[in-house]
């Protein structure tokens, strides 16, 4: 659920959604037909972890941790 909505924050913001599609290598049609896939929960996780600044301001827009972001993200790529 964690990875669904910080997907959901990452896209609402033009910029942040297409470095999101370049850094993860994903296509918009990979992110609508993988949203139970780990693997395409673990990307989204990952690229926030790897940015410090949305990694912040998504923990924060989601009500949760850095640290409970980085963990999920962890957990997913398992």
């Amino acid at each position: 659920m964690l990875a669904l909505e910080a997907l959901g924050w990452a896209l609402a913001d033009d910029t942040r959604a297409e470095r999101l599609l370049s850094l993860t290598g994903l296509t918009p049609e990979r992110l609508r037909n993988g949203l139970s896939d780990r693997g395409v929960q673990a990307a989204v996780l990952e690229f926030l972890a790897n940015h410090e600044p949305d990694l912040v301001l998504a923990a924060d827009a989601l009500d949760t941790t850095p640290a409970i972001l980085v963990a999920a993200a962890r957990e997913l790529s398992q």
